[in-house]
């Protein structure tokens, strides 16, 4: 389903089920000194209401901050590879014939076995460890001479090592990132006290102005909450990084 109509259902439905609640709850229940309770429960909310924005806000600039760096680890380890493969130019031919060959096998490895394993959370397979660490053993087998040869080891080996590091980054933004069980007790909770329970308290207003109200307070932070879902892993749902990185890199390495 398009990620914009799935948001907008589950706005709808939470704006629906607060409105609902916020009637029955005006119509038919406890409506006795609700206006006196305005100032206590004003209070009341403002405190709930400020920490449980604190909180989703928090939750948000964490997970665009993920996405962010995980895209550019992406690039930089694509970049890293055809830097690597550049530099093994200079090497024997057959050293630079094989760094090729094994870096080309490891894009493709990258954007059509692992891309799709990090979308749908599924085990990585070791075969881009293995292609990387043959690479890394053919370079540093290299028989070179001179300083120029030299200097190109030395840098093919350091792109290798910038490679390493910014896989291993991208593998733990998709295994490691997300919002774990207990923030999101936090955020379910303290959602539910600020848009369904606080707001029922106040009174003084009309029924009709009480529900739109409660509605539009319900669909905001769901709204807000879905976008948290969204963006939980970076190689899915709404954040879903392209392999574009390793697709430019397989140009470029042709």
């Amino acid at each position: 389903m398009n990620i914009f109509v799935a948001g907008g259902l589950w706005v709808a439905g939470a704006a629906l089920v607060g409105g609902v609640i916020a009637y029955l709850v005006r119509r038919f229940g406890w409506d006795e000194g609700r206006p006196d309770n305005n100032d206590a429960a004003g209070q009341v909310f403002t405190i709930v209401g400020g920490l449980h924005a604190v909180l989703v806000a928090f939750v948000l600039i964490s997970l665009f901050d993920s996405v962010g760096s995980a895209s550019q680890d992406a690039q930089t380890e694509a970049d890293s590879l055809v830097a690597a493969t550049w530099a093994a130019d200079a090497l024997p031919a057959e050293t630079k014939d094989r760094v090729h060959q094994l870096a080309v096998a490891y894009a493709r490895t990258v954007e059509e076995q692992e891309w799709p394993r990090l979308a749908d959370g599924g085990e990585v397979a070791a075969t881009g460890w293995t292609q990387l660490d043959q690479m890394r053993q053919a370079v540093a087998a290299a028989d070179v001479d001179g300083d120029w040869a030299i200097d190109r080891k030395t840098e093919a080996s350091n792109q290798l090592w910038s490679v390493y590091q910014a896989r291993t980054q991208r593998l733990n933004n998709a295994g490691g990132g997300g919002v774990g069980a207990v923030v999101w007790f936090a955020l379910i909770l303290g959602s539910l006290i600020t848009a369904i329970l606080l707001p029922n308290l106040f009174g003084g207003t009309r029924l009709a102005a009480h529900v739109i109200i409660v509605s539009t307070l319900a669909g905001t932070i769901t709204l807000l909450l879905f976008a948290i879902y969204q963006l939980q892993n970076p190689f899915s749902g709404g954040a879903k990084i392209p392999a574009e990185a390793f697709t430019g890199a397989l140009d470029r390495l042709a």
